[in-house]
């Protein structure tokens, strides 16, 4: 069974998680049979080993990561591919998982944030 970890940055202000939940749960809602966990880098939870064990204890054996980033900075350069190496030595052949470019880089975001600034300019 397949599964989605969209995983982001975090941060202090519990505030700036809000667009990302709510993308979870359109999701959730879209893709009911799905499981489904919105994990963070940093200062919130829960974590990516977490939410990465709730996915493989659901019965996930391939789990789609999705980095909630705009581009492939430091982070997702150096920090994912080491965490994705973490969680593939604590869950060994039982869960593939599968790291896709930065949400910011694809190409139908690209275009929804374009037609967002221009949406400005109307």
């Amino acid at each position: 069974m397949d599964g989605l970890l969209l995983f982001a940055h975090g941060a202090r202000d519990a505030a700036w998680a809000r667009p990302f939940e709510a993308v979870a749960e359109r999701l959730r809602a879209a893709r009911p049979g799905t499981p489904l966990a919105l994990a963070y880098l940093e200062f919130m939870s829960p974590g990516i080993e977490e939410a990465a064990a709730r996915l493989a204890a659901a019965g996930c054996t391939r789990v789609h990561v999705l980095p909630l980033f705009l581009g492939t900075g430091g982070h997702v350069r150096r920090d994912v591919p080491l965490l994705l190496d973490r969680l593939r030595e604590q869950h060994g052949d039982a869960v593939e998982w599968l790291l896709h470019a930065p949400l910011g880089e694809q190409e139908t975001v690209l275009q929804a944030i374009s037609q967002a600034c221009l949406n400005v300019l109307d």
